[in-house]
């Protein structure tokens, strides 16, 4: 029983102490306006089908969120879309 205490225990710390490393990363990879419009100009020449369908959801899902403030989901939904269209 107190392995399994220290065990959460453990978890519970290491989560405190990357869980801002990896927000800062998340920031890092640039929602902006900028980055969404590239995106945006990739897609829009991409053939039609269903990996374009897909990352123009995920585009309008980053400037919705891009829009409330929450960068994080915006970023998320950001690199979605440019894994739809295997866009560098």
């Amino acid at each position: 029983m107190k392995i399994r205490l220290l065990g959460a225990a453990l978890i519970t710390a290491a989560m405190a102490a990357f869980g801002p490393v990896q927000a800062a990363r998340m920031h890092a990879a640039g929602c902006s306006g900028a980055n969404l419009e590239k995106t945006e100009t990739a897609i829009e020449a991409m053939a039609d089908g269903d990996a374009r369908f897909t990352a123009q959801k995920e585009i309008a899902a980053a400037q919705d969120a891009l829009l409330s403030g929450k960068m994080g989901a915006c970023s998320m939904h950001l690199t979605k879309a440019m894994q739809a269209g295997t866009i560098k």
